[in-house]
């Protein structure tokens, strides 16, 4: 049995648990659907994520359990059975564990948490190890759409780094579970973002590049340990689009954004560049979309 296919056997668990998260799953089940022992299958799982098939799939039901009593106004047994908890003593018991506090505080409070978001682990195999592209095979010309937005005045919650200047060398010093935290806050005006920060926003010691949500100004649920909150002042930003890619070529679409940015002279539209007027942002990596970065920008007067 080679790597890709033990990867492709663990992949094929997960996505039987994520369609199966509301009913029961026993080993048995995800080794058949595996193809190997139930041994192997949990040996194998296990190697792969880090976790056993059956902490995985709880942490997996409480992180949804918890987004469910984030958005809605739900009995706690309720969701604790939606879930397959047997209980509300037992529901309340792992939620507290997995998250630090019990779950009627956190649906009145709603405080960040740490998700658990777990990649498909073949995707993430295959953007790492894919083979040499025919360069014949890609598309010379792409096209890139490019708008101006205006962002408020706003908070953002953001981790940082040590020396981080791009998002691999931000996970070595950090890790990469600061995505599923920021994930977590309800008051959220818009997805998460990675960050490039201006001069002035970094602190000594401290990362240009770090991972945030932007927050209303009226933001006043409490801040994590290891994260800040800082304000940003009203800004333009270009955004620049590309077009749809494979998600495992997500490394390939960055490039091609980055490669029009740097021949893009903003000054045909009336903006210059304006880098210390507000952080550079990307949006994930998403190939249905393309990929999305923005730079600041000022009008010419």
């Amino acid at each position: 049995m080679n790597q890709v296919e033990t990867v492709m056997a663990v992949q094929k668990m997960q996505d039987y648990i994520d369609a199966h998260i509301y009913e029961e799953i026993t080993l048995k089940q995800l080794s058949n659907v595996a193809g190997y022992s139930s041994w192997y299958s949990a040996r194998i799982f296990k190697d792969i994520t880090g976790r056993t098939p059956f902490d995985y799939i709880r942490a997996l039901r409480l992180t949804r359990a918890a987004l469910v009593l984030r958005d809605e106004e739900r009995k706690i047994i309720d969701v604790a059975l939606d879930f397959v908890f047997d209980s509300h003593e037992g529901f309340t018991r792992a939620f507290s564990k997995e998250f630090g506090l019990p779950p009627k505080r956190y649906s009145q409070n709603t405080p960040p948490i740490q998700l658990f978001m777990p990649a498909r682990v073949f995707d993430t195999y295959r953007a790492f190890h894919k083979g040499a592209i025919n360069m014949s095979e890609k598309k010379a010309t792409k096209t890139v759409f490019v708008q101006i937005i205006e962002r408020p005045a706003r908070k953002v919650l953001l981790k940082r780094g040590i020396k981080a200047t791009d998002y691999f060398a931000y996970c070595e010093e950090v890790g990469c579970d600061v995505w599923s935290m920021l994930s977590s806050v309800k008051e959220a005006i818009y997805e998460p973002i990675g960050m490039w920060l201006p001069k002035h926003l970094i602190k000594v010691g401290t990362s240009q590049y770090v991972q945030g949500v932007e927050l209303p100004l009226d933001y006043n649920n409490s801040v994590p340990d290891g994260y800040d909150l800082i304000d940003l002042p009203p800004c333009k930003m270009m955004v620049f689009q590309g077009e749809p890619f494979n998600d495992d070529d997500f490394m390939d679409a960055i490039g091609e954004i980055w490669k029009h940015i740097e021949k893009f002279n903003p000054n045909i539209y009336g903006y210059n560049w304006a880098p210390e007027a507000a952080p550079r942002f990307q949006l994930a990596p998403m190939g249905y979309r393309g990929y999305i970065e923005a730079r600041p920008v000022v009008t010419v007067n």
